[in-house]
């Protein structure tokens, strides 16, 4: 079955369970610090993360830097005290008396099913609700950083108490945790809403609605390069790009079964003519409608619809952030309609697609998922099979290794997903390559056979950025605002050292318009290293100084945003130099 070409996920995970295990019983250990400074305090949940861990905590104030500080401190004291970790299971009446005065842990022991096995971890002296793993000792947790306190929704629910989340990491070594702190720094100096606000690309306006994005002329000229070269690659490999409307008709959602399991993320329903309209959370059903909207034949297929399709979903404010996560949003969305024989094919070639445009981007680390079927399903087991084996046959033809997510599919068909490694090594979800048995049969979907007969055809939804708006922060944290020279919304200003130097500014900054490039002059009156500084902090590529002798010698003094000052460059030689950038898209 699934073992060619996949990787060993039970090693590579071996490493991932211990590091799980020393965060999670970090947590524990944060936690007992925090009762002993705050005796009072109600404990919500404190679960390991993918990059440290958390705690959640009802207090009577906030926690403060110096509290970080003392919690940190206690927690070094227990780490050197060796204290093991100590499973034991109790009954249900047990656990509600030995946490009588802890209100979190009696919800959780209620929503716990009446088979459910009820355990708890002990260390020095303390006692939590827990189903493990653990550690063997606290001294097990080599090192430890307390990073920062925000406040958290007990389980997300804006309805429910905010309480207050301590987050803090761990690693095996000084060193690791050492380097990840200097990671985070960075991270903190990449971070989009930052960098957006200072490059003037977007901003989100309460006025507007909390996850609804304006771009900016800068953000805007970014989005639409990325999205011409989107359109192009897509032309060249055989896609159609459609438009669909924003709203659909109740009756469209209902066919689709949105409405059935899918309303609590739909907008409100605005009524027109007497009838129910939603704003649309996909783009699915509209492509359908373009698939049946004529009598298709085997001969047709495969049919390929593409689409920058915004949409909407709602998302409580709690998880909002930024561009990562918002409300309207537009998806990089294709439907791909075909035979059996043709499914691997076109798995292969939307493979294919992904890896072209994601390196025209600077991405070239990947690590693939295969999501198999679930214990829940819609469609016969054999085109699973038949699903599932063009998938991992798509991957192996191209020697791709991956990792398999047993019973991790969606309940309507398998897929492959493609995490991106960005300039600091974290991975971003980006790619989705996605069967779908439901809504073909929803919609009745037909083709006529070579055996002039009908048969339903294998649809794939397929997305490879993602979200412009998700890809677009990815994209400004991954090169630190600093785009490169075909993306970058300004690629050269032209900085005139005194007022006489303006009219060959100008001249210059009409050559590079003609060459078709993006270029402005700074004849702000100031002096020309604050022009150079603003140019530097706005990360435009090229700055170009232009005096007397530059004007003699039709020039430009050339200072690069990466590799410093170029010196003297003729104009024409300057745009030859500029079009080799742009078109390598380094």
């Amino acid at each position: 079955m699934l073992d060619h070409g996949a990787l060993d996920h039970a090693n590579i995970s071996e490493a991932h369970a211990h590091r799980h295990a020393m965060r999670h019983s970090a947590a524990h250990v944060m936690a007992d610090a925090v009762l002993k400074l705050f005796p009072e305090a109600k404990m919500g949940i404190g679960p390991p993360t993918q990059d440290g861990f958390y705690y959640d905590f009802d207090v009577s104030r906030p926690f403060t830097p110096e509290d970080l500080e003392r919690i940190e401190s206690l927690m070094r004291e227990a780490m050197s005290g060796r204290f093991p970790f100590e499973r034991e299971e109790l009954s249900r009446q047990q656990a509600e008396e030995l946490f009588s005065d802890q209100p979190y842990k009696l919800e959780l022991i209620e929503g716990l099913g009446e088979s459910a096995v009820i355990s708890i971890y002990r260390h020095n002296g303390f006692v939590d609700l827990c189903q493990g793993p653990h550690v063997g000792n606290t001294a097990e947790i080599p090192a430890m950083k307390l990073l920062s306190v925000a406040g958290a929704y007990w389980r997300g629910d804006e309805k429910r108490p905010m309480l207050q989340r301590i987050y803090g990491t761990a690693f095996e070594s000084e060193d690791e945790l050492a380097g990840h702190l200097a990671r985070l720094e960075e991270a903190e100096r990449r971070d989009h809403r930052t960098l957006g606000r200072q490059l003037g690309l977007y901003t989100i306006h309460d006025e507007i609605g909390p996850g609804l994005v304006v771009w900016h002329p800068k953000g805007g000229r970014v989005r639409s390069l990325i999205e011409d070269y989107w359109k192009d690659i897509h032309y060249r490999r055989g896609y159609d790009v459609v438009y669909s409307p924003h709203i659909g008709r109740s009756t469209l959602w209902q066919t689709s079964g949105h409405l059935d399991f899918y309303r609590e993320g739909m907008f409100s329903a605005v009524e027109v003519d007497e009838q129910e309209y939603y704003l649309k959370p996909m783009n699915c059903p509209f492509h359908i409608t373009i698939y049946r909207s004529a009598l298709r034949s085997y001969r047709e297929l495969p049919l390929r619809f593409a689409e920058l399709g915004t949409v909407y979903r709602y998302e409580r404010s709690g998880v909002l952030h930024g561009l990562m996560r918002v409300r309207g949003f537009t998806q990089d969305d294709a439907h791909i309609f075909c035979r059996p024989e043709q499914v691997e094919d076109e798995v292969g070639g939307v493979l294919e697609l992904t890896f072209e445009l994601m390196e025209a981007f600077g991405f070239s680390d990947y690590s693939i998922a295969l999501s198999t079927r679930p214990e829940k399903y819609v469609g016969d087991l054999e085109m699973w099979e038949h699903a599932t084996n063009s998938l991992q046959g798509a991957l192996d033809a191209r020697g791709l290794p991956f990792t398999v997510d047993e019973g991790g599919g969606a309940f309507y068909g398998p897929k492959i997903d493609i995490n991106i490694t960005d300039a600091l090594g974290r991975a971003w979800q980006c790619t989705t390559v996605q069967f779908d048995f439901n809504l073909p049969e929803r919609f009745d979907l037909t083709y006529q056979d070579d055996q002039g007969g009908r048969s339903r055809p294998y649809m794939v939804h397929r997305a490879i950025l993602g979200s412009m708006e998700r890809f677009l922060g990815v994209l400004i944290e991954h090169y630190g605002g600093a785009f490169p020279v075909w993306l970058a919304p300004v690629q050269a200003v032209v900085i005139p050292i005194a007022d006489r130097h303006a009219d060959y500014a100008q001249n210059v900054l009409s050559a590079l318009s003609e060459a078709g490039f993006r270029s402005e002059v700074d004849s702000r009156n100031e002096r020309m290293n604050q022009k150079i500084r603003t140019a530097q902090l706005q990360k435009v590529p090229y700055m170009l100084v232009v005096g007397d002798r530059e004007a003699e010698a039709d020039a430009v003094a050339v200072r690069s945003r990466d590799a410093g000052d170029l010196g003297a460059i003729p104009l024409d030689n300057f745009i030859e130099m500029l079009e080799g950038d742009a078109k390598s898209r380094a």
